[in-house]
């Protein structure tokens, strides 16, 4: 059987930047294992399998894998997925907006596709809030395994820190992007979670961040953009940033020291003095279309 798929860029408006994704688009009859496979031939960091809605309200139902695994939820696949089902859906204005199902439940995402049919750009709404799971590792520990010294290791009042949302993730704060771009993590036993380091962007003013993100445990050596991780981040943000009352923009830059720039867009609203809400957003453009012989 011939299945149709396509792949995207994610989290930049340019082709050949941002993090590829794969999209299965005829995935029923599949079973997990095929899948799995699947997602193991395209060895991207994340391949994406639409399926029949459980229910008819909302647009379609995702299943998510890395080269090794399967993800209850995960960023750059739902924005990918979200702009291309918005593009192959009946026209319906200048924005769209459906629910996609996924593991870690119903996603609410608006799209509003480019003019010229080449991609769009999505938001959607966490369906469920970043956890805290915990303190990280010291620094004169995690040092080594970054070929950095422990003195790289924090800026401000961050130190680093654990949250999750479905995925989960190490937050390691970095002093300098020089050493955030210097960072290699050496060879040694398989961490649980992704490797999630920030630093402040020197460059831009607000809520500005540069990240990288290592998971070689899902098969992932390191991903140029990770809305999971930035959905997290939010954790980390409530923990050592004084936010007050409201929404709070935040950028997110990844992917620069792999060549493949992105930018993801944060929002975190706070009320009384929590978090309420955490939407993230960023653009997709196609780059691909074919069809799968299996």
């Amino acid at each position: 059987m011939a299945r149709r798929f396509v792949t995207l860029d994610v989290f930049t408006e340019q082709a050949l930047a941002g993090n590829p994704l794969a999209v299965v688009l005829d995935s029923e009859g599949l079973d997990t294992a095929a899948m799995q496979a699947i997602a193991g031939e395209f060895n991207l960091s994340e391949t994406v399998f639409v399926l029949p809605p459980s229910e008819a309200r909302h647009r379609a139902r995702l299943r998510i894998f890395t080269p090794l695994h399967e993800l209850p939820f995960a960023g750059h696949p739902t924005v990918g997925a979200a702009v291309l089902l918005a593009l192959e859906g009946p026209a319906q204005g200048d924005a769209r907006a459906f629910g996609l199902e996924e593991r870690i439940g119903i996603v609410p995402c608006v799209v509003e596709p480019f003019a010229d049919g080449s991609g769009g750009r999505a938001r959607f709404k966490l369906p469920a809030l970043p956890e805290f799971l915990g303190e990280g590792p010291d620094p004169a520990v995690l040092a080594p395994l970054l070929r950095l010294e422990p003195g790289d290791i924090g800026t401000g009042r961050h130190v680093p820190s654990r949250h999750g949302v479905g995925p989960s993730f190490t937050c390691v704060p970095i002093a300098t992007v020089a050493a955030l771009d210097a960072a290699k993590p050496a060879q040694g036993p398989e961490a649980a979670d992704g490797l999630y380091l920030y630093a402040p962007d020197p460059e831009a003013t607000g809520q500005s961040w540069r990240v990288r993100m290592f998971a070689p445990h899902l098969g992932v050596a390191e991903d140029p953009a990770t809305g999971s991780a930035a959905a997290a981040f939010a954790g980390v943000l409530m923990q050592f940033e004084t936010l007050g009352e409201g929404t709070h923009d935040v950028a997110i830059r990844q992917g620069e020291a792999m060549g493949r720039p992105s930018d993801i867009a944060l929002q975190l609203t706070v009320e009384s003095g929590a978090l309420r809400s955490v939407e993230i957003g960023g653009a997709a453009v196609i780059v691909s279309d074919g069809r799968l012989r299996v």
